[in-house]
């Protein structure tokens, strides 16, 4: 009768355990978020460059100092009635788009949860906030990323960026408010 190797039982457990870990690592964010492509080929670094288009041109505050959200169509078609370049891209966009007056779904970037509570206003007027601070060098991009929603909440944020801990990283750097209730309604 032969003594069953109790080393290499010894083993596999631990090693498996390891192997889950790294798996669910690996493929958790690739489950639990999905990312969605914009429907607009769009670059900042043209409007920015070319234009001398600034973030507050078309991204702005309404009159109660609520963010304004995406531009809506006729902001974009005060210039893109015609063509303006030669880009496929900006043929498309006005075929598609301004011609039809189709407002573009754009995917938001960041939807945040009903219990949280963001003012652009007091960013931007108060605290003296530039847009990078926040949004990272997406002005100087020339192509939009995907939106990154996450599956169960549908809420949606940068995972480098709009999320808590970035937000709370700010707020210790500043000397801002931290408490939950600054936020947290």
């Amino acid at each position: 009768m032969t003594k069953p190797d109790t080393h290499r039982g010894s083993l596999a457990f631990p090693a498996g355990v390891l192997l889950a870990l790294a798996a669910g690592w690996g493929a958790f964010p690739i489950v639990r978020y999905q990312r969605v492509a914009q429907p607009v080929a769009f670059s900042h670094r043209t409007h920015a460059d070319k234009a001398g288009v600034k973030c507050d041109d078309c991204h702005t505050l309404r009159d109660d100092g609520t963010f304004a959200g995406v531009p809506a169509l006729e902001k974009c078609a005060g210039c893109h009635t015609q063509p303006m370049g030669t880009s496929g891209a900006e043929k498309h966009f006005i075929a598609a788009y301004v011609t039809p007056n189709r407002e573009v779904a754009w995917p938001v970037y960041a939807r945040q949860p009903q219990n949280v509570y963001f003012s652009h206003a007091f960013h931007i007027k108060l605290a003296h906030l530039d847009c990078r601070q926040c949004h990272g060098a997406q002005g100087e991009s020339d192509t939009l990323p995907p939106a990154r929603f996450e599956r169960v909440s549908g809420y949606s944020g940068s995972a480098q960026f709009q999320n808590m801990d970035a937000c709370e990283d700010c707020h210790r750097q500043r000397g801002a408010p931290d408490s939950c209730l600054a936020c947290h309604k």
